[in-house]
């Protein structure tokens, strides 16, 4: 697969994800076990660590789909 059809589908990817976003929102992606936050009085440190390792499997499938032709 040449490197334009790989840009095109990343774009197809990021496109339909930014349509679906309020409703990933509601599903709670971001906020699942896993997911560190810290609150102090002056400070907030959130790094959705089990969310993007979801992310990641998931993304990762769809690229093995498209190259396995």
């Amino acid at each position: 697969m040449n490197a334009q059809k790989i840009l095109i589908t990343i774009g197809i990817v990021l496109l339909v994800l930014g349509l679906l976003w309020p409703l990933l929102q509601k599903s709670g992606l971001g906020r699942l076990p896993g997911d560190i936050a810290v609150e102090k009085e002056n400070f907030k440190f959130y790094f959705p660590l089990t969310t993007s390792i979801i992310i990641s499997i998931v993304l990762s499938l769809i690229v093995w789909l498209f190259m396995r032709k």
